[in-house]
């Protein structure tokens, strides 16, 4: 059992993740893989169920299909904005996709937008298909012609639990009956901050990520 399979099923995730966005150097010492100082915590990256801060992302790389191609999440060539999602939610994904978008908007509005990926992947890929996406933008208001923004669709079921909930740590869980038509998730919510070379620089493990402490830490990354 790996570490983060332990730590979910002992339930420790739980009691940690609460400040896992917390903000604000401890003055231990930094991580050459990574820019941003080491966030005020309880714990050490490798004691939370996702990839924390100074950690590499899984090698894993996911179809784009309204961008084209594939995003590969270790090696994404610039800051990265990772958020885990289903469209048919109607709570807490809103939120962190509006979150995203105001950050794109920020970007775009300062001449930073083809410094960034925004890149949401979906737990939910038998309905989050291709049309939905693009649906589903259009009603978020996102912009994915351009500007860096990228939502990825694992190509199955299986997939996706293999990404989203074990290589990342985002439980989702679907609602009963296997039958029904309008199911549901209840599912945990992370953002991550990833640079260039998919290590991570902050993970947001809350429903409602504050957009200006992202913009904040987004600027100190590109600016270093």
């Amino acid at each position: 059992m790996d570490r983060r399979t332990f730590i979910r099923s002992t339930g420790a995730a739980t009691a940690i993740g609460a400040t896992a966005g917390c903000l604000g150097a401890v003055g231990l010492g930094g991580n050459p893989d990574v820019t941003l100082s080491e966030p005020d915590r309880p714990f050490e990256s490798e004691d939370v169920p996702y990839p924390a801060w100074g950690e590499q992302v899984a090698d894993v790389t996911l179809p784009a299909p309204l961008a084209g191609g594939s995003l590969s999440l270790q090696d994404p060539g610039k800051p990265t904005l990772l958020t885990f999602f289903y469209s048919h939610c109607q709570t807490v994904c809103p939120v962190l996709i509006s979150t995203l978008r105001n950050v794109q908007a920020h970007a775009q509005s300062n001449d930073y937008a083809d410094d960034v990926t925004f890149a949401p992947v979906t737990f939910d890929p038998a309905r989050d298909t291709a049309d939905r996406l693009e649906t589903y933008a259009e009603e978020m208001n996102v912009t994915t012609a351009e500007d860096g923004w990228q939502f990825l669709r694992p190509e199955s079921k299986s997939r996706a639990k293999t990404v989203v909930q074990e290589e990342f740590g985002v439980d989702f869980r679907r609602t009963e009956p296997e039958d029904m038509d309008m199911y549901m998730f209840a599912h945990t919510s992370l953002t991550l901050l990833v640079n260039a070379d998919g290590y991570v620089e902050r993970a947001y493990q809350t429903s409602s990520p504050d957009q200006q402490t992202i913009i904040d830490d987004l600027t100190t990354l590109r600016e270093a």
